[in-house]
């Protein structure tokens, strides 16, 4: 079975990305929801999920100290480079990385590495389809390894219900939580913003891309705050292949959607007979 996994990234937080994500989930049908967005989800917030099952996350291994076996000898807090054992030999979850480099020097076997949990994954309804999300727990590490997971249990859950679609928010940024959200999908949409900040991300993510075979597509958020900036980002995708599907004004409506905190509607506004919206979403068939 084909399942077309369109995932929506930027090379930033902040360009609407999760926005312009929300707005396309109810022209699609047969579809999956997932947003990978793991260190800082907000998806939610505008589909109002009804969680059905919470999975808890186990990312690394870390160092547990048996305080009875410990001779205090000192090499573990010598030797860890993340300062995540203390003179007295107490222990910093937080700062462990799961190493194991205290374990392996322990003359007394009193380190082990176990199991950490990081975070947790949610399998939920909404009024549009199943959703899978998941939340990192902060300052935790292995956002790639959950973003992941959260693919991986969407793509079953589309196999098992037989959904064509999976419509993912994306991570922002190049990090390796990106790279997990655009491997092996079918295509990309990159949001950006007409400001010098956002053409300098999109190359940044566009050259990120082009390492993975994907369809792109760029849709430029609030294009009409600059038109020098727009026209920029437009001559960019023009020289490197790139479609622009779709241009978005800026408008309150979307605005005030998101703060009442309801699907934005982006097909209402005529975009200056620019790129019509259906268009944009016909092209992702």
């Amino acid at each position: 079975m084909n399942i077309n996994e369109i995932v929506v990234i930027s090379g930033k937080g902040g360009t609407g990305k999760t926005t312009l994500t929300a707005s396309l989930i109810p022209y699609l049908q047969d579809l999956i929801i997932a947003d990978c967005d793991v260190d800082a989800p907000d998806l939610n917030i505008l589909l109002d999920p009804k969680i059905r099952s919470t999975h808890r996350f186990v990312g690394l291994k870390k160092a547990i100290i048996d305080k009875e076996k410990c001779i205090k000898c000192g090499l573990c807090e010598k030797h860890c480079k993340f300062s995540a054992i203390s003179k007295d030999i107490t222990l910093t979850q937080s700062k462990c990385e799961g190493c194991g480099l205290c374990e392996f020097i322990c003359p007394v076997d009193a380190i082990s590495m176990e199991d950490a949990v990081v975070g947790e994954l949610y399998e939920s309804d909404t009024a549009f389809g199943n959703f899978v999300h998941a939340k990192l727990i902060p300052g935790e590490e292995t956002s790639g390894k959950l973003v992941a997971e959260v693919r991986k249990k969407a793509k079953a859950l589309a196999v098992l219900n037989n959904k064509k679609y999976i419509v993912v928010d994306g991570s922002p940024g190049i990090a390796c939580n990106v790279i997990s959200s655009i491997t092996g999908a079918s295509q990309v949409i990159i949001v950006t913003e007409s400001t010098f900040s956002g053409l300098h991300d999109l190359k940044r993510i566009h050259q990120l891309t082009k390492k993975f075979n994907l369809k792109v597509q760029v849709v430029i958020n609030k294009f009409d705050l600059s038109s020098h900036h727009s026209e920029m980002i437009e001559e960019y995708c023009l020289k490197n292949n790139i479609i622009v599907g779709l241009k978005i004004p800026f408008t309150e409506k979307i605005v005030k959607s998101i703060v009442n905190k309801t699907i934005p509607s982006i097909a209402e506004k005529d975009f200056f007979n620019e790129i019509n919206f259906f268009n944009f979403i016909e092209s992702l068939f």
